[in-house]
């Protein structure tokens, strides 16, 4: 397992395991994200096995799936309510951690600066500069709106 705190109350990881469950437990986090369609994984990896051992820790689960193709403004927002939803830190996992990472910088447009959040993910080895562009029109639009 190999956690990444991206900020205090947030951070991501490669995918899980269901005996990964009580170290996460005991590090202090109380949701537990899968950003993991289940067709990329094994039986034995996919979401209720995980949401199985996660609430038998005592942990919150929620599922918010993920693809690259399918990214788009309802998964971020759903994230960012699992996110503003948590009573603590909360690990999202996928099978890098760099899809985990996107969805949060996205959800931070309006929260954070640009490069505040790309030195966030930058610190834990996920180098998404590419997403600038994109983060500052996103920044913009609500700017726009609000």
């Amino acid at each position: 397992m190999d956690i990444r705190r991206i900020s205090p109350d947030y951070a991501v990881s490669p995918q899980i395991e269901p005996e990964d469950i009580p170290a996460i437990a005991e590090a202090g986090f109380t949701t537990v994200l899968c950003n993991r369609p289940d067709e990329e994984v094994p039986v034995e990896l996919q979401a209720e096995t995980l949401r199985i051992a996660a609430e038998a820790a005592g942990l919150r689960f929620a599922v918010n799936s993920v693809t690259h193709q399918g990214l788009n403004r309802e998964i971020v927002d759903r994230q960012m309510q699992v996110l503003d939803g948590s009573d603590g830190p909360v690990l999202a996992y996928c099978a890098s951690g760099t899809r985990s990472s996107i969805v949060w910088s996205l959800g931070q447009v309006g929260r954070m600066e640009t490069d505040a959040i790309i030195e966030a993910t930058a610190k834990q080895g996920y180098d998404l500069e590419r997403l600038r562009p994109q983060l500052d029109a996103l920044r913009e639009d609500d700017e726009a709106e609000g």
